[in-house]
């Protein structure tokens, strides 16, 4: 169903409409899965081995669970990494403990049968959650993989009203359920707004995350929401770390609520009652010229009262929104902000022991900070470009959540040092591998899906939309599971999604081998970004720099190397015994991909959607046919 055009004075539509919400809410609420997700990227087991036997232990384990009422389980099966099964169940917060277990059941049974083979799987019921996986997954917030589900009908009443509502009553809802503690962080509220509707709320994180990565992971579910439920009067969230709904019937276990929280009424101004116009003067005429024009002035004045009290009231309300996004933000950063002290410490004083690289604007150090392994970035003190370097990656980094990113921990700043702190990753980057050690093709392949997934966020799904412009090996993380991370934002530049296309810049940036053809005249675009990927993904292919290669008894550069071997059907593999020839098709249609991101010109490269979509239909036909096609570009002057 469409939107839905509702007058407000019609109260019996509204209460048809709501009445429908509530009754479409309910039925969905019986027992069927809401979403089940199968993740192939970390492939499958085969049967009767150790993971499956290891599986089945713990999903004919789920019915022996003790009953608590925090609702929150941790099961693992398995002595070795190879076979051991990690296993995370979460109910909803207000279920009972009996009921709990019984929808954790269900949850195992159902999981296998939608997901026979996979090594990692998640699914959703209304009640509970449950996710296995072959890595560590305890004490890891992720927002990836989750889901969206919203109502079909609209709020019929003014926008405003309903953003008012809402924020208010998410805004509170996530300040408690991140409060909630290691037990359970948990919250349930309504808010009763000055129309018909009561709006009600939930927000949810596993309870084992920390207080900070329950606010990251509900405030990035948060921002999808005018994204996928637009106005809608009723939404689902969910990610595996933290879910979120609200819709206009009570949902949830009416004992878990919170008191009643209420917005105040608007203000109505009301005017003076006119004289009837056909009321007589006193001399039993009708009104004089003089006197239709006294009430015409009355009339006027008024009217241009009402229309200022209404402007100035929303002028008021737009700078209390704006101090309000303003306390947000400074709490953000105070969040984030640490003293140059304590990274002083955590670094034994940038010890040339604990330095782990230098980049463009500064050297990278191994610390601990609070207890955990960190990675510091000191930024350089020469120069302009380096405090440039550090806003731009504090600005796109603070508000950015996929498990393909490095994760920013927080930043500090003194007078001219300046500092930003990632997660720690112990394998490092990405070109200590593909250069100069041997990697299984699986492995390859997946890291090439990371990345494309890593950079379709950047380009697409994140709030504001960013250009890497520094794409390559170096600054491709990877964490001990091998899973790739994305890291240095310096280069990026943030815009909405109005400063579509082309931009230009007079001091490009970048690596040499992997900057593209029309970057290099000072203009890039998203089709940048797939350049660099395409020769990202042709050296991990290879094993070969494409900045230094000679390759072939001509001595061409990796890029028509490829070209060559893809029109011989001859796959490129590395100098090392670990690529098979078996995964010939594999990886020509990795060479395909790679290849169409590389051409000259723009408008012939794929975007990172189709990129994507190709790596995961795996047909290698697809990458000529879902190249974007021309089309007008508004050029951009930064």
């Amino acid at each position: 169903m469409g939107y839905v055009d509702m007058p407000k004075s019609n109260t019996g539509q509204c209460l048809v409409l709501l009445l429908s919400s509530q009754l479409l809410s309910v039925i969905s609420q019986q027992g069927q899965v809401v979403y089940s997700s199968c993740q192939n990227l970390r492939g499958n087991f085969t049967i009767d081995s150790s993971y499956e036997v290891n599986l089945k232990s713990l999903i004919s384990s789920l019915s022996s669970l003790p009953q608590n009422e925090n609702g929150f389980y941790n099961v693992s099966v398995g002595e070795t990494d190879d076979d051991k099964v990690n296993s995370l169940m979460l109910c909803r917060g207000d279920v009972k403990p009996i009921d709990c277990i019984r929808c954790i059941v269900i949850a195992g049974q159902e999981i296998r049968e939608r997901c026979p083979n996979q090594r990692e799987a998640n699914i959703w019921y209304d009640h509970c959650m449950l996710r296995y996986s072959d890595r560590t997954i305890l004490n890891t917030m992720e927002t990836s993989p989750g889901y969206s589900v919203a109502t079909d009908f609209d709020f019929p009443g003014e926008k405003d009203v309903w953003e008012n509502m809402l924020t208010e009553l998410l805004d509170g809802l996530m300040s408690r359920a991140a409060a909630g503690g290691q037990s359970k962080k948990f919250a349930v509220s309504k808010m009763n707004g000055s129309s018909l509707q009561t709006l009600y709320g939930l927000m949810q994180c596993t309870p084992e995350i920390s207080e900070r990565d329950c606010i990251d992971c509900l405030t990035w579910n948060i921002g999808r929401i005018p994204i996928l439920c637009n106005e809608k009067l009723g939404c689902r969230q969910a990610t595996v770390s933290c879910n979120l709904r609200y819709d206009t019937f009570r949902f949830y276990d009416l004992t878990a609520e919170e008191p009643t929280r209420e917005l105040p009424p608007p203000a109505h101004l009301s005017s003076p009652p006119l004289p009837p116009l056909n009321e007589r003067a006193s001399d039993g005429n009708v009104f004089s010229v003089d006197e239709v024009k006294g009430v015409i002035f009355i009339v006027i004045l008024i009217v241009g009262c009402i229309i200022f009290v209404i402007a100035s009231c929303v002028v008021t309300l737009m700078i209390m929104r704006q101090k309000k996004n303003n306390r947000y933000n400074q709490n953000r950063e105070d969040s984030l902000r640490y003293e140059f002290s304590a990274i002083r410490t955590a670094t034994n004083n940038f010890s040339p022991q604990n330095e782990l690289g230098q980049g463009g604007f500064g050297k990278v150090y191994q610390g601990v900070l609070n207890g955990k392994e960190v990675a510091v970035k000191r930024l350089s003190e020469n120069g302009k470009q380096g405090e440039v370097q550090f806003k731009n990656e504090v600005m796109s980094m603070a508000n950015l959540s996929h498990r393909n990113l490095v994760r920013l921990v927080g930043f500090s700043v003194e007078e001219n040092e300046r500092a930003l702190i990632y997660e720690f990753l112990p394998n490092k980057s990405l070109d200590k591998f593909i250069f100069d050690k041997p990697l299984e093709w699986a492995t390859r392949y997946n890291i090439i899906e990371g990345v494309a997934r890593g950079i379709l966020y950047l380009h697409q799904d994140c709030h504001a939309r960013i250009i890497h412009r520094d794409l390559k090996p170096a600054n491709v993380l990877l964490d001990k599971d091998m899973t790739p991370k994305v890291a240095d934002f310096g280069l990026a530049k943030l815009f909405d999604e109005s400063q579509i296309s082309l931009l230009f810049t007079e001091n490009p940036m970048g690596t040499e081998g992997y900057i593209a053809p029309e970057y290099r005249e000072g203009q890039f675009s998203f089709k940048t970004d797939v350049y660099s990927f395409g020769v990202l993904v042709l050296e991990i292919l290879s094993g070969k720099r494409m900045w230094k290669s000679k390759l072939g008894e001509n001595g061409e550069d990796l890029i028509a190397y490829a070209k060559r071997m893809y029109k011989a059907k001859k796959p490129l593999k590395p100098e090392d015994s670990n690529l098979e020839i078996r995964d010939k098709e594999d990886i020509l249609h990795c060479m395909n991909i790679g290849l169409g991101c590389v051409e000259k010109n723009p408008s012939d490269r794929p975007e990172m959607r189709h990129v994507v979509l190709m790596l995961e239909k795996n047909n290698g036909s697809q990458a000529s046919e879902q190249r974007s096609g021309k089309g007008r570009k508004s050029r951009i002057h930064v």
